[in-house]
């Protein structure tokens, strides 16, 4: 989705984006990232329920980042199996020597976010 797609969508609803609004909203440094109509329009055009934008509550976040949360763990086992699938001719305990390193550096990852 590039900066432009968006601006054009939020002119022809009658929110216009400039370039450096588009900066501070994707940071959320500034109060010209809390534009109500804007917010609107732009949880209509990404699909997303709009109170993840407007809502100051935490349910809404929280109910996203589980869903994120899950989809990291789907991905995760797509590559255990990937790989388990790819490394037929191994031993069992070289896979589970791999599958550990995966993880290692899954959990690895997630404590640096």
């Amino acid at each position: 989705m590039s900066y432009r797609e968006v601006s054009e969508a939020m002119s022809q609803h009658g929110t216009p984006l400039s370039r450096s609004r588009w900066a501070y909203m994707r940071s959320g440094d500034s109060s010209l990232a809390m534009d109500k109509g804007l917010l609107q329009n732009l949880a209509a055009f990404f699909g997303v329920d709009r109170r993840y934008l407007l809502d100051d509550s935490t349910e809404i976040p929280e109910l996203v980042e589980a869903q994120l949360n899950l989809l990291r763990s789907m991905r995760e086992a797509r590559v255990k199996n990937f790989a388990a699938r790819q490394l037929q001719d191994l031993s069992p305990e070289t896979l589970a020597r791999l599958r550990e390193v995966i993880d290692k550096h899954v959990r690895s990852a997630d404590e640096d976010s």
